[in-house]
């Protein structure tokens, strides 16, 4: 966190707008490869930022309802954090739906350009939560790579002194690495949705066995955490996927 004229502008809200920023140059760049129009970047941009901010926010409120029950007005403030990424990702989908037949685009045509935005989106949108003290990890014990919090954030209240798992910084280089892979794949795909599909094979399971070091408060489905169900989900979708691209008829 900092200040600007006296206005308090916290890091999280920075880093998500950076990874906002390179999401549309990210699109941008692909846009003039493939001879988009004008200012596609930006409307695609705009539908899944909405939407994204949206369906993160929501699943957020609806996973700490005890709380904003009690304090609504606190919904509409994300600039401290707050944002569970799978709520976002699956209505940023829908909206994505929405976008391509508003453009008349084949959906997976839409799917395997706006993914690589999304991976880079997400990966400083990590970053936010790695400075803003939310969605830490684990205890490290002996391990070199645990990160010690001030105690003016959550992690170093709970833990003072106590070295965790980077778990963000982790996720974030992941989702670099994802997104590079993504943008080699991207011209070489050899069908629609291929893209789109190797994103849903990578991501999830990266996500499931990270859940394994997070040391926040997190919501449970029997033995696993919600984000873990939801990752299976999506690598058995990518699985599927993957498996009806050589019969496209099969694929919408």
């Amino acid at each position: 966190m900092f200040s600007v004229f006296g206005k308090e502008i916290y890091s999280y809200g920075v880093l998500v707008a950076a990874g906002f920023l390179a999401a549309i140059l990210t699109w941008g760049w692909l846009g003039r490869r493939e001879r988009r129009p004008p200012g596609f970047a930006a409307d695609l941009g705009f539908w899944l930022m909405a939407s994204g901010i949206v369906g993160s926010r929501l699943a957020y409120v609806a996973a700490n309802w005890s709380y904003y029950r009690a304090a609504p007005l606190e919904i509409i403030r994300i600039d401290q954090g707050g944002l569970i990424f799978y709520g976002g990702f699956l209505l940023a989908c829908a909206a994505l739906a929405l976008f391509a037949r508003h453009h008349r685009l084949p959906l997976w045509y839409a799917a395997d350009f706006a993914i690589p935005g999304l991976a880079i989106g997400h990966a400083l949108g990590r970053l936010g939560c790695f400075f803003n003290g939310c969605c830490y990890g684990r205890p490290a014990g002996d391990s070199p790579f645990g990160i010690a919090y001030p105690a003016v954030c959550e992690p170093g209240k709970l833990f003072a002194g106590i070295p965790l798992y980077p778990v963000q910084l982790i996720e974030s280089a992941c989702l670099i690495v994802l997104w590079a892979v993504l943008l080699f794949a991207h011209p070489r795909r050899y069908k629609d949705g291929a893209v789109f599909a190797l994103y849903l094979l990578l991501y999830p399971p990266c996500r499931f066995l990270l859940e394994y070091l997070r040391g926040d408060e997190r919501q449970s489905w029997l033995v696993l955490d919600v984000a873990q169900a939801t990752s299976i989900a999506l690598f058995l979708a990518g699985v599927l996927l993957f498996a009806l691209l050589p019969r496209r008829r099969f694929i919408p």
